[in-house]
């Protein structure tokens, strides 16, 4: 068992219930899933492009990524339906809480004049979206290794009904947002 789904079961529950006054432990919100995005606009002239961010983003979350395509038709940015325009991951399980420990203990102090994360990225229905401007900062990325540094989303799933919940949640899980 990870770290994480320990430090949920001991810690978060307990605490969760106290403060928002559960009556069932099945009641206290959960991680559900961390989807990683990577929007690849270059790979409309280069396919090649597209296959270096899919390495990076398995490389980063140990798991394969997947292409996604465009929905439509857009002329002004030459992007026809169906074509291939970036990857994600979606992670559950041991692999989501393994990622959620790497990201907020190695790569986000990784990040130059960082001061935490903003506290107000959330929905409106207890899922939070984070934006990162370069895969540098996971240490298993070698520097020498990417052809051009990219950003992505992480967009953290949970089961909570509220923000309030939901950031009390990932407040427990020791993500650090800004004050």
């Amino acid at each position: 068992m990870s770290r994480y789904k320990e430090l949920y079961l001991k810690e978060i529950v307990p605490a969760m219930t106290k403060k928002f006054g559960y009556n069932n432990i099945m009641e206290v919100p959960k991680l559900d899933k961390i989807t990683v995005n990577m929007a690849v606009g270059e790979a409309k002239e280069n396919v090649k492009v597209l296959e270096n961010a899919m390495g990076d983003l398995m490389t980063i979350t140990g798991q394969k990524a997947i292409q996604t395509k465009a929905r439509r038709s857009i002329a002004n940015f030459k992007i026809r339906e169906g074509m291939p325009i970036g990857c994600k991951v979606t992670l559950r399980g041991e692999r989501m809480y393994d990622f959620l420990d790497r990201l907020v203990n190695l790569a986000l102090p990784r990040v130059r004049d960082f001061r935490g994360v903003n506290p107000n990225a959330f929905d409106g229905r207890g899922n939070y979206a984070l934006g990162i401007k370069e895969q540098l900062i996971f240490p298993e990325i070698e520097y020498d290794k990417i052809d051009k540094t990219r950003g992505m989303d992480i967009v953290f799933t949970t089961t909570a009904k509220s923000d309030e919940e939901a950031r009390e949640l990932l407040r427990l899980f020791n993500m650090p947002f800004a004050k």
